[in-house]
């Protein structure tokens, strides 16, 4: 073993020994989340039976009702609708907003510009393709929090205006402003609905589930979706994705899903009940694991020099951890480091790229067993000033420090980093 090898490993070992305290609370913490799934199981009797899908149309399939109402019993809903025909999140949460908005309809942005994808399906990119903005839709964006906390003169101001609905973005996304926390989301809502009672908050809560004790519905949320290739899926479930909230908006949106009079009422699940319900079941345990390795990766890179949302051992809201590396070069020499220790695709060496509903080129680390799963560890950046890594998921914490461990040996060896004498 070289000597910078042994340097880079004291150095992984003394940030992980630092927040050791933190890491054994987050790991007490599963068993609430855990004992919220368990009786939901335990309440909807569920039994091997629910494991088994129906072809076709997929009427009648006991399993897909009963995985609805597990996620609306977790996420505190009048109603969900998990689906495998989500094919990620952003349509999830497209359909929701085509599903809920009319034309006239007037949609706010409470959280600044959204993530990257929607930019096109709410029509800020793109022409003619059917936006938001294409079928009338009115859009605004603001951004309420202001020194990290909400700025509500701002908010009623904007609520001069009739507003539909009010979207609130959970994560951090490829933005240097921090992630909610559910006391953010109770507080937005409450303002909002004090102000005006017919307003819909709806959550972008993808990369947030389990992350606290309890979801954006129970706080107020009057709908949310996300995907379950991230927290809700336990880095198992192959596809697919979520809405709960309000039961008369989940049946808009799986109408605008599916068809108008069908709804929720079909859609097979391709016999993959049994692992969107044990993915359920693994997700507080993978989403600790991979919030205690954002902390070790949060601390290493600031010992190294860089600046880090979150900083290591501080409030989580979601599991996005973001390193400003400040180089294009760097960046990709991370990421390139982070794929040689992927589980899946090893010898690939990432490079920047195009991809459908992205405005920048994006390299990514994704050496995964499910392609785009963010639950397992993955990093991905916009290749663009200020050049930020987002560095995601985890299943166990000793895949995180191996693939940080290599990464930080590439960035010393290049002399991109000088290693702390420990």
């Amino acid at each position: 073993m070289s000597e910078i090898d042994q340097q880079v490993l004291n150095l992984v070992f003394k940030v992980e020994k630092r927040f050791q305290e933190i890491a054994n609370r987050r790991t007490n913490d599963v068993s609430r989340k855990m004992e919220k799934i368990l009786k939901a199981f335990s309440r909807e009797r569920l039994g091997t039976q629910h494991f088994a899908s129906v072809s076709g149309y997929g009427h009648g399939d006991l399993g897909r009702e009963l995985i609805d109402k597990v996620f609306a019993h977790v996420f505190g809903s009048e109603k969900a609708a998990v689906r495998m025909q989500f094919v990620s999140g952003t349509h999830a949460i497209s359909s929701a907003l085509f599903g809920v908005l009319r034309p006239g309809d007037n949609l706010l942005s409470v959280t600044g510009r959204p993530y990257d994808t929607l930019e096109e399906v709410i029509g800020l990119r793109g022409k003619d393709q059917g936006s938001l903005i294409d079928f009338g839709i009115n859009y605004d964006e603001i951004s309420i929090f202001k020194d990290g906390k909400i700025d509500y003169h701002i908010l009623e101001r904007s609520l001069d205006v009739p507003r539909s609905m009010v979207f609130i973005q959970r994560s951090c996304g490829y933005s240097p402003k921090g992630s909610l926390s559910i006391n953010n989301i109770y507080d937005i809502c409450r303002f909002i609905h004090r102000k005006k009672s017919n307003c819909i908050c709806f959550v972008d809560n993808c990369y947030g589930e389990f992350v606290e004790d309890k979801e954006p519905n129970e706080v107020g949320a009057d709908l949310i979706a996300g995907s379950l290739l991230k927290n809700p899926g336990g880095t198992i479930v192959p596809a697919g994705g979520y809405i709960a909230g309000r039961a008369d908006l989940v049946e808009k949106a799986c109408h605008r899903l599916t068809a108008p009079g069908i709804g929720m009422d079909a859609g097979t699940g391709f016999n993959l009940n049994r692992l969107v319900l044990q993915g359920l079941f693994l997700s507080p345990q993978m989403v600790s694991e991979a919030l205690i390795g954002a902390d070790i990766i949060a601390g290493v890179f600031q010992e190294l020099g860089f600046d880090v949302n979150p900083l290591p051992g501080a409030f989580r809201g979601d599991v996005i951890q973001t390193v400003c590396l400040g180089n294009s070069h760097l960046l990709q020499l991370v990421c390139k480091s982070f794929q040689m220790s992927s589980p899946v695709g090893s010898f690939l060496n990432p490079i920047a790229s195009a991809m459908p509903g992205y405005e920048s080129d994006l390299v990514m680390a994704g050496g995964t067993f499910i392609d785009g799963s963010t639950s397992e560890f993955s990093a991905d950046a916009p290749l663009r000033s200020p050049y930020n890594l987002y560095v995601q998921g985890g299943i166990h914490r000793s895949h995180i420090k191996i693939a940080l461990t290599h990464a930080v040996i590439a960035m010393a060896r290049e002399g991109f980093v000088k290693l702390p004498k420990i």
